[in-house]
């Protein structure tokens, strides 16, 4: 599946592989995929699947997917950071929001878990 959803002004462009739209189908709760951009010595990009999303920058794409974009930070910044567990992160307040909202996101099952990927080319 290919389709296009907006996020605040923004289009973003959903794919989805075959598997993941068998398993979609099958869940009995909707599965909330969080794009999260992260600030801190370096910028990372994550997909995470939660139980809930925690972002103000979200869309229903249908009954059974949520897709929302979390941009946040750390409050210090350390080189262990990559290499240990991460520390807590908080919001990051970003000004016209929808210039970072990514262009796409892919989503994919393995068999075992739920893999994402964003970007903005």
């Amino acid at each position: 599946m290919t389709k296009q959803i907006q996020l605040l002004d923004r289009t973003l462009l959903l794919k989805m592989s075959a598997p993941a739209e068998r398993l979609l189908a099958y869940r009995h709760r909707p599965l909330l995929v969080e794009m999260e951009l992260y600030f801190s010595c370096l910028i990372r990009k994550k997909v995470r699947f939660r139980d809930a999303i925690d972002c103000d920058i979200q869309t229903d794409v249908n009954d059974q997917l949520t897709v929302g974009f979390r941009p946040v930070m750390t409050e210090t910044c350390s080189v262990d950071e990559c290499n240990n567990a991460p520390p807590p992160v908080t919001d990051f307040p970003i000004v016209n929001a929808e210039r970072y909202i990514p262009h796409w996101l892919t989503l994919d099952y393995d068999g075992e878990d739920w893999l994402g990927e964003f970007g903005y080319n």
